[in-house]
């Protein structure tokens, strides 16, 4: 304040003084006037050191000036100087970003609002085949061409990752997930998932080979175990006890090796090219009564109709899906309870089926691991109602074949609520 004190003060005994010697010469007019050309030029002066400034390379010091000029350059001098200092930690902190982004295994590409390429570090240069002296600013997919990765990045829904064959070597597989940040900009991470790929298919190829080589002496057994049975009659008791419980150990060890194929096959077959529409209302009135006669009139079994479009998919693969889920709610509910099949619109477009019990319930702690291979939330129940763990990892993976997902509601004493949910996509139209 005290320096625009001091201006005016300048500028009232220069026009004072200007004043004093036109009043002496008869032109006090003239005298103000020109004490105020003075100043005025005074302060052009200043303002023309300003712009030159301005126009001067960033890191150039302002100029000196006199007065509240001078502080005004004094002020700018300093903002220049803390600016100069916040861009150098901001350059350190990119340049460390940058080196720990150059340290990492795995892809970074950062795209523009537009899917350009922006930014990528080695790791991304060397996986996808980018080279930084020509490709920035270009689109990614004309890096990525995988149609699936083109289908995933045009979607918009980046919520799953997918994976996809390298570019530069197909023998590798890559895990791409892209993440939006910013004004509509995307950063896209790339894994090199080919030795999980393998273990993987390592892991389906021995399960798969292991359930081909149990199912033929699983049979030879199976037939010894029902011609001894057939000829009971001279074996000691002990001896048919012991035959009843091997037959039901066959009968549950064949259960087990088929749905280990099933599974199996799921996993590693591509999906069919020869999809249907399928009548699901039709089919989930079948299942229904497919659960009425496992059932044996021991549960209530009821199916409702409240939607009549139509499903594209695998009739066989979504049966299958169905049963395990009508299966699990007879075997692992008491008798006397009530089991209902639902076939209802979902979401404005989509549809789901739901099968729907009043039994005891599930635990939320065992919600999430219900779909996984051999989990089991009473493990002397399960072994006891004949089910091999693999029911509900079946009807996951089907659903993901047909582009639905299993959600599950349960709380105990409350039932429990099955849903699979089918996308729009896979929904046929309405007749007008």
């Amino acid at each position: 304040m005290h320096y625009w004190l001091n201006e005016l003060w300048r500028l009232s005994y220069l026009v004072v003084c200007f004043a004093i010697l036109g009043t002496l010469l008869g032109y006090p007019g003239w005298g103000i006037a020109l004490g105020l050309g003075i100043h005025l030029a005074f302060t052009l002066r200043h303002l023309k050191r300003l712009y030159r400034w301005l126009e001067a390379p960033v890191d150039q010091r302002p100029p000196d000036g006199e007065g509240v000029w001078g502080d005004l350059f004094d002020r700018l001098y300093r903002y220049q100087k803390g600016q100069q200092h916040l861009q150098n930690r901001l350059r350190s902190v990119l340049k460390r970003v940058q080196e720990s982004a150059e340290s990492m295994s795995e892809g970074v590409i950062m795209l523009d609002s537009r899917g350009c390429l922006d930014w990528w570090n080695s790791a991304a240069e060397r996986l996808v085949g980018l080279d930084n002296r020509h490709d920035r600013g270009h689109h990614l997919t004309n890096y990525l061409r995988d149609p699936a990765f083109i289908r995933y990045f045009r979607k918009m829904d980046y919520s799953e990752p997918i994976t996809i064959d390298a570019p530069t070597n197909e023998a590798r597989t890559l895990s791409c997930q892209i993440t939006r940040f910013g004004d509509d900009e995307r950063l896209l991470i790339i894994h090199d998932v080919t030795r999980l790929q393998r273990l993987e298919q390592t892991r389906r190829d021995f399960v798969a080979n292991v359930s081909h080589e149990l199912r033929t002496p699983l049979t030879v057994l199976t037939g010894y175990v029902e011609t001894w049975q057939d000829n009971d009659g001279a074996l000691p008791a002990s001896y048919k006890r012991g035959l009843g419980r091997m037959e039901e150990q066959t009968v549950r060890m064949q259960h087990l090796v088929e749905d280990l194929l099933t599974l199996s096959r799921l996993e590693t077959s591509e999906r069919q090219h020869n999809e249907r529409s399928i009548d699901m209302a039709a089919l989930c009135e079948q299942i229904a009564e497919d659960g009425q006669e496992l059932s044996a009139g021991s549960h209530e079994i009821t199916c409702r109709i409240e939607e009549s479009r139509r499903v594209f998919g695998d009739v066989e693969e979504l049966r299958s899906a169905l049963s395990n889920l009508i299966y699990n709610a007879v075997r692992y509910t008491s008798p006397g309870c009530h089991i209902t099949i639902v076939y209802r619109r979902w979401d404005k477009d989509g549809a789901a089926i739901e099968v729907i019990d009043d039994g005891d319930g599930i635990s939320p702690e065992h919600l999430p691991r219900l779909t996984e291979r051999f989990y089991r939330v009473d493990k002397s129940r399960s072994v006891a109602s004949g089910g091999t763990g693999l029911g509900l990892a079946i009807v996951k993976h089907v659903l993901l074949r047909h582009d639905a997902w299993l959600d599950i509601e349960s709380r105990p004493g409350e039932g429990a609520c099955f849903r699979c949910i089918f996308p729009a996509t896979r929904m046929e139209k309405a007749p007008d």
